[in-house]
């Protein structure tokens, strides 16, 4: 079963308050799953690292074999691409339990998006950072 899997993170402050916005969605477009979670205090990409993971781990729970991780953080998705270096050290961490969970897929590919087409994963970041 393929999953398209958009995802965003967000923090008010870089760091300060962050969260996760994850949206499920099958191959007909049909919406399988939504959530976001609050992280604390982070910086906006360990916001956006997190979110992939998560929804990552939602996607296997769910039955995916494959994934397409749409989102709108280019560092994030040039960096699990492979075309960027990941230089940051917690970042590091991050990478490399992103590469561990999408290694348990038959296939996973990464596409950067814009905003404006990741605006469902973007709501739940600020649906769960508006109820802190």
């Amino acid at each position: 079963m393929k999953l398209f899997l958009y995802t965003d993170g967000g923090s008010r402050g870089n760091p300060g308050p962050s969260a996760t916005g994850i949206v499920l969605k099958d191959e007909s477009k049909k919406i399988v799953s939504a959530y976001g979670e609050f992280l604390g205090i982070q910086t906006n990409n360990f916001a956006e690292y997190s979110a992939i993971i998560s929804g990552l781990k939602k996607a296997k729970a769910l039955g995916a074999t494959e994934v397409d991780c749409l989102a709108d953080s280019k560092l994030v998705i040039e960096q699990l691409s492979g075309r960027w270096k990941v230089k940051h050290p917690a970042i590091q961490k991050l990478f490399v339990q992103a590469y561990n969970v999408a290694s348990e897929f038959k296939k996973v590919t990464y596409k950067h998006i814009r905003r404006e087409f990741n605006k469902e994963a973007d709501a739940e970041v600020n649906k769960i950072l508006d109820a802190q």
